[in-house]
């Protein structure tokens, strides 16, 4: 398994199809545009099917739900102007875990964000 602050991975247990690879890729890239949507309807369709598909989208979708999360707890912080820069750390830090899982599911690489609140199982 590799480890480090951007996340941990790992090869998969089976095989992963060219399709599986394809909607594991999405349910990531997907968030920049959909947030946890993209992720929710691909692992509400997939979930049975494939298990590498499934991990990816249930990954992504817990990491939006923190997302969320931590931009409501920004947005309250505004009133201090602490909120602003956490808002500008967060985005960025989304963008670059986001980058970072996209390339591991097209590697056929299982993915854990890290400062992730796992609340789908």
């Amino acid at each position: 398994m590799e480890s480090s602050y951007l996340g941990s991975s790992e090869q998969p247990l089976g095989q992963v199809t060219e399709s599986d690879r394809l909607l594991a890729v999405l349910s990531h890239v997907l968030t920049l545009f959909f947030s946890f949507v993209a992720p929710l309807i691909i692992y509400l369709i997939k979930k049975d099917e494939s298990p590498f598909v499934r991990e990816h989208a249930k990954e992504s979708l817990n990491f939006q739900i923190t997302l969320a999360i931590a931009y409501i707890v920004s947005f309250i912080l505004m009133i201090v102007l602490i909120g602003i820069l956490m808002l500008m750390v967060i985005g960025v830090v989304h963008l670059v875990l986001v980058i970072v899982a996209t390339v591991k599911a097209a590697e056929n690489k299982m993915y854990r964000y890290p400062f992730c609140i796992r609340l789908i199982r």
